[in-house]
């Protein structure tokens, strides 16, 4: 097996990012690997909002906080020993293989594919496939388009989502 020292997830609260988070955790855990849970705030996707709603951004940051929160907790918990969480601003498809990787010496970036259609693929693209092309480390795909039907998802709750939107 190759011997990791750091991986990343990037997780956004969807129960396919928590999914890779698990395969991310047991990986740390074989390689005895640091594991750091990046989450990447989109800003363009809330730019326009913000001029009717200037909470927007807090809002974001303290969803991302929570998370990444709720993901050290049950990373430590499971048996990691050293978890980095990070949040950062940007496009994640640029952010996660240019930024993040570089800062956090990142051999490995975990992350989870989205199950977009080819047209949604061709339209706007997947994060997935962005870092797979810009990263310059090792880059696993988590398939979830299969997401086991049992999986029930600790961190990404559908009430943490609920509770952040409203």
């Amino acid at each position: 097996m190759l011997d990791y020292k750091n991986i990343l997830i990037a997780v956004d609260g969807s129960h396919e990012a928590e999914w890779a988070f698990e395969k991310a955790v047991n990986m740390a855990k074989k390689t005895d690997a640091r594991l750091i849970v990046a989450n990447v705030i989109d800003t363009r996707s809330y730019a326009s909002v913000e001029a009717y709603d200037r909470t927007i951004s807090a809002r974001a940051k303290n969803f991302a906080d929570k998370l990444l929160q709720g993901y050290k907790e049950k990373a430590l918990a499971d048996g990691v020993v050293d978890v980095v969480t990070l949040v950062e601003y940007g496009s994640p498809k640029s952010v996660i293989p240019k930024k993040i990787v570089k800062d956090t010496n990142a051999d490995l970036v975990v992350v989870g594919s989205t199950g977009l259609n080819a047209v949604e693929r061709f339209i706007i693209g997947s994060v997935s496939e962005a870092i797979v092309r810009h990263a310059p480390c090792d880059v696993l795909v988590v398939r979830t388009e299969t997401l086991p039907e049992d999986f029930e998802p600790t961190v990404a709750t559908d009430e943490l989502v609920q509770n952040e939107v409203n």
